[in-house]
């Protein structure tokens, strides 16, 4: 994605002092680390986390208190405590970072940097979700209280037909080099990390991103946080930039998944109930990943969801279009009309099932077997979505048309806890 303009109006990744673990402080790198914020299952992977390490970044990201204020409170003392204790330190001179993800046959490369906020304004980075305001209120109080971005968001951008030159270039070159380090966590994905400080490096990372739109892929709500939180300390201030992980996906095309739904008061019956001559409704045959085989197959066609909760499965299909005409707003591209998020909001949540979209109602996952797990021990019902195809992801973001919050997850995502940026 390119646009016209000079690079003071495209992407600007600017060099940071990276705040790193010190290896020599903690048990290891990898015992450390966590999923992004909104990724860890709450309480089992909260509670796995914390005890893997007496460091581990989730004490940071969530923190566990009785209040928010009390949560934030905690957070800045441990982020504290671990710098005058030396577990984090701070690089001496300022870089950005060359980041891998390898598993498998799977690889993906990116820059890790300070990204001007300025590129919100001129229309440079183009979000595609909804957010939730107490989500970004939330975000907001913990960044505020320890004056750190604690995890990088996830954009994406096409970079340009030659690998040789510009950022590309860049990447794969350091790429060769011995890393700042290498480290594999649980879920079988090695990690490593390398600076770039040498000017000319930098240089021609900053002139080939100069011209390029980048696409949120996943972090809408740190984003959202990072311009709220610009906007509370003015300019000019280190507020001005927040700490993303960019990715050409021109060479390393992303992973997109969906967000599953959980339904926290709603049993499987009443809600197979409510959908009675409303929507086609038919049973498939497990286990689970045979019933996601049917889901795949049946999204194809049109909208579809899967349900489960009580140990059986319900394949949801065929909506009423005199419904969806009724229920799902008219001044959207038919595109948008037609996502399963915007069916599953407007006219299932909102219209049959009258499910506030508030978390003590509804948790929204990103691993369908945690999803199903969570309903079946509170008698909760599991709502699993098929994922949406980037390029419409992409192309509605162009048009400037926001997807429901949570619709897509895109991946492989940073591991958090590899490199951090303090504001101070």
């Amino acid at each position: 994605m390119t646009t016209s303009g000079t690079a003071d109006r495209g992407l600007r990744l600017m060099p940071f002092h990276g705040l790193r673990y010190v290896p020599e402080r903690v048990g290891s790198l990898a015992a450390v680390t966590s999923p992004p914020y909104d990724v860890v299952v709450r309480p089992d992977g909260l509670n796995h986390l914390e005890s893997a390490d007496p460091h581990n970044i989730v004490r940071l990201i969530l923190p566990q208190a009785d209040t928010p204020a009390a949560r934030n409170q905690q957070a800045a003392r441990t982020l504290n405590d671990w710098l005058a204790a030396g577990i984090l330190s701070a690089d001496p001179e300022p870089a950005l970072y060359v980041y891998e993800q390898r598993k498998g046959g799977l690889l993906q490369r990116g820059l890790i940097g300070a990204l001007a906020l300025s590129a919100a304004d001129a229309g440079i980075v183009l979000p595609h979700e909804d957010v939730m305001p107490h989500v970004v209120t939330d975000r907001a109080g913990l960044m505020r209280a320890t004056s750190a971005n604690l995890e990088p968001l996830l954009l994406t951008y096409l970079g340009g037909d030659d690998p040789s030159a510009g950022a590309a270039a860049v990447v794969e070159r350091t790429a060769r080099r011995a890393p700042l380090f290498s480290t594999t966590t649980e879920d079988g994905f090695q990690h490593r990390l390398w600076s770039v400080t040498d000017p000319a490096d930098l240089a021609a990372i900053t002139s080939d991103l100069g011209d390029r739109q980048a696409l949120i892929a996943d972090g809408h709500h740190r984003w959202a946080t990072y311009l709220r939180l610009q906007e509370e300390h003015g300019s000019p201030t280190a507020w001005d930039f927040g700490l993303v992980l960019l990715v050409d996906t021109a060479r390393y095309p992303l992973q997109v998944r969906a967000i599953h739904r959980m339904l926290r008061r709603l049993p499987v019956p009443d809600a197979l109930a409510a959908l009675e001559g409303h929507f086609r409704v038919r049973p498939v045959d497990g286990p689970l990943p045979l019933a996601m085989e049917a889901l795949e197959d049946a999204a194809e066609r049109g909208n579809a969801f899967l349900l489960t909760g009580d140990g059986t499965f319900h394949l949801v299909t065929d909506p009423d279009p005199a419904l969806i005409a009724r229920t799902v707003r008219r001044d959207r591209p038919e595109a948008w009309r037609r996502l399963d998020a915007t069916v599953l909001h407007a006219t299932l949540l909102d219209t049959l099932w009258d499910v506030p979209d508030t978390s003590d109602q509804i948790a929204y996952i990103h691993d369908t077997e945690a999803t199903v797990e969570m309903a079946e021990r509170i008698g909760g019902t599991a709502v699993l979505m098929h994922p949406v195809r980037e390029a419409v992801v992409r192309e509605l973001a162009r048009q400037g048309v926001t997807m429901p919050r949570k619709s897509t997850s895109f991946g492989p995502k940073p591991a958090t806890g590899l490199v951090l940026r303090s504001l101070d």
